[in-house]
């Protein structure tokens, strides 16, 4: 094993916010963001925004904890090749410790833990989002907003976006851990009266674990039942293979980049 430290891998134009406070949360969070080819040339140019979640995993490997997404290579080269709709990737860092609690809904009485999601809510609602839309060119309308994750990050990201629809309208939802709390997200889903205006990108892999494409048919079928039509509204896939690993979900962020940012929108 090498004791060198990892190099830092990022592609493409970046400003890092560190340690940022919020009034909700007792953790802070460094926040990482992706600006797409010519945000500094076209000074008149507004983009969409896209705010995810393991921020510290979407881009470059040595902040990663097993891997990373390569998001800005996907992102880089899908905006060059006219794919995908020049936009601005927010990456919130999780806190550590306080990660299981910050990404879940509820408190799962097995597990002893969870339940802040609301207040992890407000904080990217009420003072991240305005902070970025007051620093760089947004387009900060919900049609050009969106959010999302994967595991944890994907739960919190599903129901977060349903909590806050007016808000966001792009959701990203990568292997969600829909067992959390006997399947709380799938009983969030039912109790809709209706599908709010959401595109949901849903995807799974199909060498997860136990249980893992069952769950996230569960939520495919309840999305479904409310309103949502697969190959408009939502987007869901099986990946064959595909592991509980930001190298699986690497493979899949191109595709999903394109289904929720299309360059022709």
């Amino acid at each position: 094993m090498s004791d060198e430290p990892k190099q830092h891998t990022l592609t493409g134009t970046f400003r890092a916010h560190e340690k940022v406070r919020s009034r909700f949360l007792e953790s802070e969070h460094d926040v990482i963001v992706y600006l797409p080819p010519g945000y500094d040339e076209d000074v008149e140019r507004r983009y969409p925004v896209l705010y995810m979640q393991d921020g510290q995993n979407l881009f470059d490997e040595a902040t990663s904890f097993s891997g990373e997404w390569h998001l800005d290579e996907a992102a880089e080269q899908m905006i060059r090749e006219g794919l995908v709709a020049p936009l601005i990737i927010v990456g919130i860092y999780n806190a550590g410790a306080y990660r299981i609690d910050e990404y879940t809904p509820t408190r799962d009485a097995a597990k002893r833990a969870g339940g802040n999601a609301d207040k992890y809510g407000r904080m990217l609602v009420e003072e991240l989002k305005p902070f970025i839309d007051g620093e760089y060119r947004t387009l900060p309308d919900a049609r050009n907003t969106g959010i999302g994750g994967s595991s944890l990050g994907g739960l919190v990201s599903l129901y977060l976006a349903l909590k806050y629809s007016g808000i966001f309208w792009n959701v990203a939802v990568l292997s969600p851990s829909v067992w959390w709390d006997n399947r709380f997200i799938v009983r969030r889903v039912r109790a809709l009266n209706a599908a709010p205006p959401l595109r949901v990108w849903l995807s799974t892999g199909t060498a997860e674990g136990d249980g893992v494409v069952a769950g996230a048919r569960r939520v495919r079928d309840a999305l479904i039942a409310k309103g949502w039509t697969v190959g408009d509204s939502l987007h869901y896939q099986e990946i064959e293979g595909a592991t509980h690993t930001e190298s699986a979900w690497a493979e899949i962020a191109p595709a999903m980049l394109h289904f929720l940012y299309p360059a022709n929108r």
